[in-house]
């Protein structure tokens, strides 16, 4: 991701960067994400965008925060998946949302073409 003072991240990309990082294994089950504060600092944010980012975090059930201690990865109980293996499944399912959405598009444009060459010229009827 190519932030800047002049390009900076919102919660649902700082959201999405920590959650690719989790995929990747760079936060394992139990580890503790950076603070807030200072990710904020850092991308040049304000604290309520980094917050926002670990609820959406929370909300996809990927992340725990633990008040005065830090926001952390889930170690899940045995037999329920992963971090890592949800945060995966949610990738998987943005890539194929956006593939859908794309088609529909696509099928949209070719409707409204074909909805267009069956008008008839109202100008030729007029004569």
């Amino acid at each position: 991701m190519n932030w800047s003072p002049e390009n900076p991240p919102t919660a649902k990309e700082i959201a999405a960067k920590f959650r690719s990082d989790i995929v990747d294994g760079v936060y394992g089950p139990g580890a503790r994400l950076p603070g807030a504060k200072g990710i904020a600092k850092k991308l040049g944010v304000g604290l309520m965008t980094v917050q926002s980012a670990y609820k959406q975090l929370a909300a996809d059930g990927l992340v725990v925060g633990r008040p005065g201690s830090g926001t952390y990865v889930i170690d899940p109980v045995k037999g329920e998946p992963t971090a890592q293996q949800a945060a995966a499944g949610l990738r998987d399912l943005q890539d194929q949302l956006k593939h859908v959405t794309s088609q529909l598009s696509d099928l949209l444009e070719r409707v409204a073409r074909l909805e267009s060459e069956r008008r008839p010229d109202r100008t030729a009827n007029s004569r």
